[in-house]
């Protein structure tokens, strides 16, 4: 449980500078179940709290956990160089929030990308000692062979890493496809891996995260979520 002033709530919630969030307010913008709430230094308890907004109904969070379908030639970086970055896929009020994304996926690659403005959700989730599965879908140059499987099964030798990287799981889905899972997220992995193996991937798709799959959130490619607590705890290690 916790208090805090209108102006500090509009504005841990993205929704500009504190001075213009006293504006907002001052010009009886906000109202909280119908009633107009003019007073900037008005406290309020948060936990649970719902304000309108813009003609919008607000749920206030301390902070945000997003999963965002990723659709191909969008940059997970906050500054992007050659094409345009995740963020811009959404609301203004959210990169106010300064949310990030959890690790990255290549620009080409698409599929789930979670972000947050929680700094320590971040953290344990890129953490590598977590051992959270990460599962790929990957269309490949040539078909699937068994040779593929086994070598990504018992490990490749990348020429930046110290020991070789093997995939949790690696089963043929049709001539050219394979789903991939792995635990590590080393850069550009799986394309690293396929090719280390003797292949060549030409599309890669991320479909889950520990046990939260893409499919299950219905979105189409751009469009993003909200997740609850009951979805987070699937992203946890089991």
């Amino acid at each position: 449980m916790s208090k805090l002033s209108l102006d500090r709530i509009l504005q841990s919630q993205g929704y500009g500078t504190r001075k213009f969030c006293r504006t907002l307010i001052e010009d009886g913008e906000v109202t909280i179940n119908g009633v107009v709430h003019d007073n900037y230094k008005e406290t309020l308890e948060t936990d649970g709290l719902v304000f309108r907004l813009f003609e919008e109904d607000v749920q206030y969070r301390e902070h945000v956990y997003i999963a965002l379908n990723k659709p191909a030639n969008y940059e997970c970086s906050r500054k992007p160089s050659h094409h345009p970055g995740v963020l811009t896929l959404l609301a203004e009020e959210l990169t106010w929030r300064d949310v990030q994304p959890v690790g990255r996926l290549d620009h080409d690659t698409t599929g789930m990308l979670l972000m947050s403005d929680d700094g320590a959700f971040i953290h344990a989730q890129s953490s590598p000692k977590r051992h959270v599965p990460k599962i790929y879908q990957a269309t490949t140059a040539e078909p699937v062979t068994d040779e593929l499987i086994e070598k990504m099964l018992a490990g490749v030798q990348l020429h930046d890493e110290p020991a070789p990287l093997a995939a949790v799981t690696c089963l043929k889905r049709g001539e050219h496809q394979l789903e991939i899972v792995l635990e590590q997220g080393k850069y550009h992995q799986v394309k690293r891996m396929l090719a280390a193996a003797g292949n060549h991937c030409a599309a890669l798709h991320r479909s889950a995260i520990g046990k939260l799959e893409l499919a299950a959130l219905d979105l189409n490619e751009g469009e993003w979520c909200y997740l609850t607590p009951e979805q987070l705890a699937l992203l946890s290690p089991e």
